[in-house]
């Protein structure tokens, strides 16, 4: 995994997910020997030359401008986070990479702990779970972890058969692990241990394969899962997701337990300290 051959993949999903009748260009019939967009019709609607975009999509021309950048996320029709994540891949910082710390931020801990009711935790760059609290715990223990060799989200969302089960909308939390590890990758693409967890995944699992190769990019600040726990029952959890700004790479996420519900009454013993 490098940062040119993750620049190839992202802009080829990018436009086989278009077709010439979604963009205003003309259809010649017939097949086409690619689906959606062909390279020279994507340069055609950012207003660059074909070899000047198919450098690009190889990730030779890294002089490339911010306005040609934006001028091609338009053409592909992307989302915020994916034109970010489409500079971060084609422009790379020539800085090292943040180191990555194996805490969270200092008061978070007892931040968690004194929210009453609310199951939070905080996840950094590669989905490890740097705190959490007992509420949490109670919801998720049957998947993650405190266990320093289970703290990484996405290996368990992928390798703990248990998650199937606790996650219904199973699909959707692996789409949603997978983009937040590859937007870590977008911004620190030389962090080994990133890197080696992709690789890792990707010779353990075929599902990982299929659900890495679909590209996934989004900031998920917001939505709700629907659980399946072998003590709590079924129950839906409504979620918010909270950046970090003295730390970008740790996330704060909290999911809202209806007052009153069985639910509610079955977290309230985890009140104490």
């Amino acid at each position: 995994m490098d940062r040119r051959s993750e620049l190839r993949a992202f802009l080829r999903s990018r436009r086989a997910r278009l077709t010439p009748a979604q963009v205003g260009l003309p259809t010649c019939g017939g097949l086409r020997r690619v689906p959606g967009l062909r390279r020279d019709e994507v340069a055609r609607l950012a207003g660059i030359g074909t070899d000047y975009y198919v450098r690009l999509e190889q990730g030779r021309n890294e002089k490339v401008s911010a306005e040609v950048l934006n001028a091609v996320a338009r053409a592909l029709r992307l989302a915020e986070a994916e034109r970010a994540h489409l500079c971060r891949l084609a422009r790379p910082s020539r800085e090292a990479s943040r180191v990555c710390p194996d805490q969270a931020v200092p008061g978070l801990r007892r931040l968690l702990d004194s929210m009453p009711g609310v199951p939070a935790y905080v996840v950094g760059r590669r989905t490890e779970l740097l705190a959490w609290n007992r509420r949490a715990r109670l919801v998720f223990g049957e998947v993650f972890s405190v266990l320093p060799e289970r703290r990484l989200a996405v290996r368990e969302v992928f390798l703990n058969p248990v998650a199937h089960r606790l996650f219904r909308d199973w699909e959707e939390k692996a789409r949603n692990v997978t983009a937040r590890l590859r937007m870590g990758f977008g911004r620190c693409p030389d962090d080994t241990a990133l890197t080696g967890l992709v690789d890792e995944l990707a010779a353990c699992s075929a599902e990982f394969r299929r659900v890495w190769a679909e590209q996934h990019v989004q900031n998920k600040t917001h939505g709700a899962y629907r659980f399946r726990h072998v003590r709590l029952g079924d129950f839906t959890l409504p979620y918010r997701a909270l950046s970090l700004p003295e730390e970008p790479d740790q996330l704060l996420i909290a999911y809202t337990v209806e007052p009153g519900s069985p639910l509610a009454d079955a977290l309230a013993p985890a009140a104490g300290p």
